[in-house]
């Protein structure tokens, strides 16, 4: 069966993000590397690699193989950047960065996904991953400034306290909107940000935590 996932991740790659349009080999290597089917549902593995987004529980959802492939070419990453995901979610957004970035710090709202993301990440090795349950909102203040941000889950607007931890030239893409959603590229200028629209996009939405305890 492994030799059958690795023939479908490779046609995955070859169709769905190679031939729309992702160059960055880094990012390309990563998705062949990365074995997708670990990170979904054992009832949904045969839909691993198909080109569409998947449930994960609690209301969550395994991003489409391009949208993962799109955001992490657009950061821009080298390889010795420290980067911050929000929304852990399964871990295959992580698994991916961690190929690419030197350090990844994860934030994930529901703690049962980070658990089940770290067990998984583990397993596979990763070392140069950190993981939080809270408030993706807040971002993780006492470990920036990042290089990189990455949001996998929409707002309404672009959350002030994840701009003041992106480090100056750094990258943030992040989707937002409530009924309709845009991907946007938020880069840091020594007293300013930019605001770049990219593609759209349908993510769930951001839930944070108020100070009284509730769900926003």
């Amino acid at each position: 069966m492994s030799e059958d996932y690795e023939s479908l991740r490779e046609r995955m790659v070859a169709a769905q993000i190679e031939g729309r349009g992702i160059r960055d080999p880094r990012v390309l290597g990563a998705m062949r590397k990365v074995p997708r089917h670990v990170f979904v549902p054992n009832e949904m593995k045969s839909c691993a690699y198909a080109d569409e987004p998947l449930p994960i529980g609690q209301g969550q959802t395994i991003s489409q193989p391009y949208i993962v492939a799109y955001m992490t070419e657009v950061l821009e990453l080298s390889g010795g950047e420290k980067v911050l995901e929000v929304g852990t979610g399964s871990g295959y957004q992580t698994a991916i960065l961690a190929e690419v970035a030197a350090e990844v710090w994860t934030v994930e709202i529901y703690e049962a996904l980070s658990i089940g993301a770290r067990a998984r990440l583990e397993a596979l090795g990763y070392e140069n991953i950190r993981y939080r349950v809270g408030d993706g909102s807040r971002g993780w203040p006492e470990a920036g400034p990042f290089d990189a941000i990455m949001v996998t889950a929409a707002p309404g607007a672009v959350p002030a306290a994840l701009e003041a931890q992106l480090a100056v030239s750094g990258r943030m893409i992040i989707p937002v909107g409530v009924n309709s959603q845009e991907l946007i590229l938020v880069q840091r200028k020594k007293a300013s940000f930019r605001r770049d629209s990219l593609i759209g996009v349908r993510f769930v939405p951001l839930i944070s935590k108020r100070m009284d305890g509730g769900n926003d």
